[in-house]
């Protein structure tokens, strides 16, 4: 018998724990902070780099791509190496991979405080650390299936699947969402606008969460879990239904962001459908992971790492039970834009994949070092550490957004607004943001416990790196239909048939009334029993499973895979393919910005005030009578990107334009509380400091040309002098006031944005040359 003798690449795993740790304790910190801020705005500091809304992109990047993302690497070097047999296909890739990834997140350290940003959540870098983002993956994808190509073991685990999954569906949300024009090296514009980049960006901004913070992380539990419990899988067969079903219907969930938004209704109707499917597949991995733990029960009493897996998963269901319920459009008509969301992440960031990374450290270290852990009793202590800090944290969170959502909408009799300041909402929560900062910390403090037990774990031992002997023998052949080739058998399998009849019929769910909604449904139970029968007889006769033909040919499971999240993007993003009849082309509530508006607008983007104000008025009488008129999609088909937020920390700016002179707006954005007494806004001085750089104006005029904004080329070439004038009038505005602002300073470029923003033609006044302009005076 010929034997093989394999040495694993533990190096890697243990430089992306290293790198997981350290980034999670300054991801977690900046969050502390920027949670502190919200309770207490002088913690901002009057320092331009370290307000909220510059910090609060760099916790969320921090958290997601540098902790949890150095963590995924971890797992998934580790597990893949010995789920294939195998040692890595490069250790070359490995190291460009693991270095590269580190740039990528210094990157984004450094230019996100700096206000550096495309304003994209989840999506913030500039275009060539995307690039960068890019390369690098392609790097890890070459390198993980180059590994399956020379593995030693012919069938894929389910852990396998869930990283094939992973690799493929971030590539395309990433490569899709990132499309956009340069200006320089350090500004970009997206090249999708209003209601086209929203839907873009929240088909990436919720299949990132899908597919960046689940699907890995299932199959690192689908791996670590059994190790831990030294109990196999619960049931196989619901790991397969488990993730086809989750990679499928994921994909079609993005819209439930957009409710009540100015995006088309069908679209939103077929977000909460899925959204609300997604309960089934979700809880179905939950409880196949929590019942491969049955026998072991008593190790909960004992091992931390068994608590912190079990906890993270139980974190899993409560998310996923969670999201589907806010999916729906009553239920989310209370909590968009409130604090309930913010808890609703955070249970699944820092409960799922928080607690779910401290049971994997808490068993690889000591292996990984040849050692015992250094400390049970201290492991123990960061679990309750954290689980009552995640806690306490998503109770308050949930308090806050509750009592937003009730406060907005509340009217007295007479039908007006019972709470017309939105400031008296953010005084009545302060007590809940101090409880979150409480809850924060204490997660904190007891992630820097584990930090410290895990280095003490890893001075006690030495580096060992793991080894197997495979017999090449023994390797198991992968099944065929005899007389049939592999292709024709995977391509005219009755589960494949099934499925495209079962996708072909869910498709019509979003545009169906409720007796075909029902009819419909009934036809896909039908459809799925008459399969189980199919399968049942199949089996029975002795032939392979159609899973079994694809679970060991790698390509032909990652097309699926690809196809499987295909289906679901490309049917999600009809509206932008089909733009012209979901928005008009020339809406007339919407006329392109003038230069200053434009340089305006990007210091909005910079400054970040769109991760506090929203830009969105839905259809409820309240929000009108707060803010002014529903906004209409025509109004954005100009704005690359969009603006729509997904938080109000403050009060929506749709309809801010002519709302109030510009001698408030300088006054608010100098000392907020000086107009709006309880305000937790920081001051913005520095705009009244800093000079526009006005040579600019023509090349963004002469960028958004290409994007399809109908500048003329005699718009590109009066652009400083327009940029100029409005500027001008701005300023003898104020001074008529008795204050004197330059008119080439920051303060000028961002109140003639804050002015324009909601209003029509019927409000702007034509500038020299034709370009109209926001008038610079007060209110309409």
């Amino acid at each position: 018998m010929q034997q093989q003798r394999i040495v694993y690449d533990d190096t890697t795993t243990r430089r992306f724990i290293a790198a997981s740790l350290l980034f999670g304790v300054v991801g977690m910190l900046v969050g502390c902070i920027a949670a502190a801020q919200l309770a207490w705005w002088q913690l901002n500091f009057g320092v331009p780099y370290l307000t909220f809304s510059r910090l609060r992109p760099l916790h969320t990047n921090a958290v997601i791509f540098a902790f949890v993302g150095n963590m995924m690497f971890a797992g998934v070097y580790y597990s893949t190496q010995r789920l294939l047999k195998t040692r890595m296909a490069s250790d070359l890739l490995s190291k460009i991979h693991f270095w590269g990834w580190q740039a990528i997140i210094v990157a984004a350290a450094i230019t996100l405080p700096l206000g550096i940003s495309t304003s994209k959540e989840y999506a913030e870098l500039e275009w060539p650390i995307d690039i960068a983002i890019t390369l690098v993956w392609v790097v890890f994808a070459i390198n993980f299936f180059w590994t399956l190509a020379k593995r030693n073991e012919k069938n894929l685990y389910v852990a396998i699947w869930f990283y094939i999954a992973t690799i493929i569906t971030v590539a395309v949300l990433h490569i899709v969402n990132s499309l956009a024009l340069p200006l320089s090296p350090l500004k970009s514009y997206s090249v999708f606008a209003g209601v086209q980049d929203a839907l873009v960006q929240w088909w990436y901004g919720h299949n990132a969460v899908a597919f960046f913070l689940t699907t890995p992380i299932l199959g690192i539990m689908y791996y670590f879990l059994p190790k831990a419990a030294e109990r196999p899988v619960y049931s196989y067969r619901l790991s397969i239904i488990h993730f086809w079903a989750l990679v499928f219907m994921y994909i079609w969930a993005g819209p439930h962001h957009l409710l009540y938004t100015a995006l088309p209704d069908w679209a939103q109707s077929l977000g909460m459908v899925f959204s609300v499917a997604l309960w089934a597949p979700s809880w179905g991995g939950m409880l196949n992971g929590l019942l491969t733990v049955r026998g072991a029960w008593h190790k909960l009493r004992e091992d931390p790492v068994i608590k912190f897996l079990i906890a993270g998963l139980t974190f899993y269901g409560m998310a996923t039970f969670e999201g589907p319920l806010l999916s729906i459009k009553s239920v989310s008509a209370l909590g968009h834009y409130t604090d309930w969301i913010i808890g609703h992440v955070h249970g699944g960031a820092l409960g799922w994949n928080g607690l779910m990374a401290a049971g994997m450290f808490y068993w690889l270290v000591p292996r990984l070092y040849g050692t015992k852990l250094h400390s049970v009793k201290a492991a123990d202590l960061h679990f309750w550490t954290s689980t009552v800090g995640i806690l306490l944290y998503m109770v308050a969170m949930w308090a806050s957004g509750i009592n937003q959502g009730l406060m907005w909408r509340a009217t007295n009799p007479d039908g007006t607004l019972l709470y017309p300041s939105f400031v008296e909402t953010l005084i009545a929560i302060r007590p809940m943001y101090i409880v979150r900062f409480l809850g924060g910390s204490l997660y904190l403090a007891g992630f820097i416990l584990m930090v410290w037990n895990l280095w003490k774990t890893a001075r006690s031992g030495k580096a060992v790196d793991g080894e197997t002997t495979v017999v090449m023998e023994e390797l198991a052949p992968v099944p065929v239909v005899p007389g049939k080739p592999a292709w024709v058998a995977v391509v005219t399998g009755w589960p494949l048939l099934f499925a495209l009849a079962i996708i072909g019929l869910s498709i019509f769910l979003g545009w169906s009334g409720p007796v075909r909604a029902i009819a419909i449904m009934g036809a896909m139970v039908a459809l799925g029993e008459f399969a189980w029968i199919v399968a049942r007889r199949n089996r029975e006769a002795g032939g392979p499973t159609w899973f079994a033909l694809i679970e060991g040919r790698p390509l032909a499971f990652t097309v699926f895979t690809l196809l499987a999240i295909l289906i679901g993007g490309v049917a999600e993003l009809l509206p932008t393919i089909l733009i012209k009849q979901a928005v008009p082309a020339h809406g007339e509530a919407q006329q392109p910005y003038s230069p200053l508006e434009l340089q305006g607008r990007d210091l909005y983007v910079r400054e970040g005030c769109y991760v506090c104000h929203s830009q969105m008025i839905r259809p409820f009488l309240a929000e009108a009578q707060r803010y002014g008129d529903v906004s209409r999609a025509e109004e954005f088909i100009y704005d690359h990107p969009f603006q729509w937020g997904s938080k109000r920390t403050g009060p929506d700016l749709h309809r801010e334009g002519g709302k109030y002179p510009n001698l408030w707006h300088y006054t608010h954005l100098m000392d907020p509380r000086a107009t709006s007494p309880g305000s937790n806004m920081p001051p913005y001085q520095w705009l009244a400091e800093n000079k526009l750089n006005v040579k600019l104006a023509p090349k963004k005029l002469a960028l958004m040309q290409k994007l399809g904004v109908p500048y003329t080329n005699a718009d590109v070439d009066a652009a400083e002098a327009r940029q100029k004038a409005q500027a001008e009038a701005i300023t003898a505005d104020l001074a008529s006031q008795g204050v004197q602002v330059a008119w080439d300073s920051e303060m000028v470029a961002i109140i003639s944005y804050l002015q324009r923003l909601g209003r029509g033609p019927q409000d702007i006044a034509p500038a020299p040359g034709g370009l109209e302009t926001a008038s610079a005076g007060g209110t309409p």
